[in-house]
């Protein structure tokens, strides 16, 4: 679509033109959405990573947000001896499942202010339903009173004439 933003993660060489060419696409991101979705293939994103790749200030912040940095970085301690892969694995692994919990938090809450809101909408339209079946009704009852009036001032005014016989 047009004026849609949705990106793709890619990697390039320095040399080449911004929207140009490349030399493989690793994911993609769609802010559209909330949360933005973003697919990552984690893998490949850290190898290159660790061969030296330098990412953009959204591109990183999205590998931080997605934990390739992070995977990095405990990484580079293993190499250093200051971390055991297993103490690294569990780091991670705890980082991730606050990261899902904090996300699971959003979308819940997201979820529960669109039903807030729903159901706020569906409350006015209720009231603004019933307001207007109540002037509805009156101005019913007002043409059924005008109509009574009507047929009995008809009424009296053929009693008041006299009949030829």
């Amino acid at each position: 679509k047009k004026n849609f933003a949705f990106f793709h993660i890619v990697v390039a060489d320095t040399r080449a033109p911004r929207d140009g060419r490349y030399i493989e696409q690793i994911g993609s991101y769609n802010p559209n959405t909330n949360p933005a979705t973003i697919n990552l293939d984690f893998n490949r994103a850290l190898a290159w990573i660790k061969v030296g790749a330098q990412p953009s200030l959204v591109c990183r912040r999205i590998l931080s947000y997605e934990g390739v940095l992070l995977r990095h970085h405990l990484d580079g301690g293993i190499a250093k001896g200051a971390l055991t892969q297993e103490a690294a694995d569990k780091k991670f692994a705890d980082w991730k499942l606050q990261r899902d919990a904090k996300i699971a938090a959003k979308v819940n809450g997201l979820r529960v202010d669109a039903a807030a809101k729903a159901n706020a909408a569906l409350a006015e339209e209720i009231k603004v339903n019933a307001a207007r079946a109540e002037a509805i009704a009156k101005r019913a009852a007002e043409l059924a009173a005008a109509a009574a009036a009507k047929e009995t001032e008809a009424t009296e005014a053929s009693e008041e004439t006299p009949s030829e016989a």
